[in-house]
This record gives C-alpha cells, structure tokens and sequence, in this order.
C-alpha cells in the first residue's frame, strides 16, 4: 500500500549572525546553510497494517509524512501510495487518503459538526446512499450522536478529536495519517479513541500510519514500529524485536525491615546498574545479560532482611532511550 524509496529531504535556512550588525549582513548577504532534514528513508507498509512512526522531536518525522501526503516534494528519492505518487496526482490522490493532525482541525470552527460534514459530502462529492451510511458507521464507531448539533468551537478536545477522525474518514479512504491523535487527551478518552481507531482498521482494512509521542499509543495499536533520529531510519521491525534487543534491563523494588543494612548489598559492578534508595525501599535496575535476575535476588536476600519484593520490565520509553543513546541499526 505504501512505498518510500531513498526519501531523501534538504533545506536551506539562513544563517544570522548575532546582533544588529549580523540581521543587516543577512539581509544583504545571506549565509545559507543545507539542512538535511530526512536522510535516505526507505520503508514499505502492507495494506491494513498500522505503522508506528516514531522518534524525537526534530528527528524528521513530521517531513516524511508530509512528503507522502503531498505537503512537501522529496529532494531526492519517491513515494508511492496506492499505486499514486503525491507529488504528481495529488486531486487523485487525496481522495484516497485521510490526515489527522492532533493540534489542528479540518472542521470549520462556528459550523454545527453535522454541516461541516455536509460540506466535506460536497467536496468529496459522496452520493447520498454512501454518506449515509459512512456517518452511520462512523457514528457507531466514534460516538458522534450527542455532538452532531453542536458547533464545533463548543466541543471539548476530545469530542473535537473523534469528530476530526470521523470527517478524515468520511470519503472511505484507503489510507490514513494520524500525527498525535491523542495528544492532550485523559486517560477514558484515549482508550476510546484507540478501540476507535482498532475497529476502523479491523472493519476496514485501512492502512494506518501512527506518529505520537505517546508511546501507550504504540504498545496498544502497533505490532511493527520505524524509528527515526536526525533524519535517518534507526530501527524498522517488530515491537516484540526490540523489547528483545533492548528490553534486557529489570527493576527489583525491595523494602528492607532495616534501610540502614542496604550499604551491605554486594551488588555486582557493571555499567547498567542503577540503585536508589527512599527510607526502607530501595529499587536496582540492572541488565539481566550481566546479571541474571535468580542471582540478584539471591545476592539480595542472603545479606538483607526483606518485607516485600517487587520484579518488573522497564517501559517501551526507556527502551526507546536506550535505541536512540546507541545510535545503532538492529
């Protein structure tokens, strides 16, 4: 469905030197400098997959997606979205796509919800029968009937999030951008917006390409996640992948009878091993790799006296640090 071959991106910005002596030089003789915002990108996503596209702020994810929605035309490499190249066949081919940009809205902002959609009827020119039933569906899928009469600046953040969805969706697209759909929103509303977003890809086998900083997000709706970092692809593969690769690292959480006796500990040296104490509680992280979890907890409980015990994985988002510190390609 889709396809990003050697997506390459550059662009100049102009270079000012401090002070007002620097804006005049600038401004008679600009120093322009190349900045290459998105560096040989290559990835390709089945049909009905939802894709994590994640990375820092600044890594260049935002100017991937807009290159394959269109916005912006790749310096070098291409694209190609259901057999259209964006660039080329873009009144085609954003008929086949939907965008949803969680700090901006395509509603029109003094509209009832359900005229803005009869505007989005008009410009998708959606016959009846089918608008009916797409806002049929879209309605039992995003909870839309309570809010259709109001008008959209009336709306909170997330009704506006699940009335933007609906009207990204209403054409049927085959593929769909969500860049932060969640961002902002509590915790009852993220879930609903995700069993949403799980029952349009299940019901229609939509592609999904998923950009979010929260990375819950991810865990629960993508299988298959790309990282990139200073332009560059780091990591492309399986979610479960990198938690092997770099999910060896375990918290012990230990409430000791004496806090004074966690100076007894002998832990053993190594890089990865962090220890933090808060009166009797004393919590180890460390690479099961160095030291295997059986022999932490052995080394623990032969020399301290202990109430309660506490063993968990670190989360998706130290793992992610721990890919981008290494800089490396799995």
């Amino acid at each position: 469905m889709i396809e990003v071959h050697h997506l390459v991106k550059y662009f100049t910005k102009i270079v000012k030197e401090k002070g007002v002596r620097g804006s005049i030089k600038s401004l008679f003789s600009p120093q322009k400098e190349i900045v290459r915002a998105v560096d040989d990108v290559s990835f390709q996503v089945p049909e009905g997959e939802i894709l994590g596209f994640i990375g820092p702020n600044g890594a260049g994810k935002s100017t991937v997606i807009k290159m394959l929605t269109g916005i912006l035309t790749p310096t070098d490499g291409w694209c190609r979205i259901n057999g259209f190249i964006p660039q080329k066949e873009r009144k085609r081919y954003v008929r086949e796509i939907g965008v949803v940009f969680g700090q901006r809205t395509q509603l029109w902002w003094d509209l009832p919800l359900t005229e803005t959609y009869t505007v989005l009827k008009e410009i998708y020119d959606i016959p009846n029968s089918v608008y009916k039933e797409r806002l049929e569906f879209l309605d039992h899928v995003l909870e839309l009937g309570p809010i259709m009469s109001s008008p959209v600046r009336t709306l909170s953040l997330g009704q506006r999030m699940r009335a933007d969805i609906a009207a990204s969706m209403l054409h049927n697209p085959r593929v769909l951008f969500l860049d932060e759909p969640t961002i902002g929103l509590d915790i009852v509303v993220k879930d609903s917006i995700r069993r949403a977003i799980q029952e349009i890809n299940r019901t229609e086998k939509t592609t999904i390409i998923l950009t979010t900083h929260d990375l819950s997000d991810i865990e629960l709706l993508c299988k298959r996640i790309i990282l990139i970092d200073k332009g560059k692809l780091v990591y492309d593969g399986d979610l479960d992948r990198i938690r092997t690769n770099f999910g060896k690292i375990r918290d012990i959480t230990f409430v000791l009878e004496e806090p004074d006796h966690a100076e007894q500990i002998p832990f053993p040296p190594h890089e990865d091993l962090d220890i933090q104490q808060e009166g009797a509680k004393v919590r180890v992280r460390f690479n099961t790799e160095v030291c295997s979890l059986p022999d932490m907890l052995a080394t623990v409980l032969q020399t301290v006296k202990v109430k309660d015990i506490a063993v968990q994985d670190i989360d998706i988002e130290e793992i992610l640090r721990r890919v981008y510190q290494r800089q490396v390609e799995l």
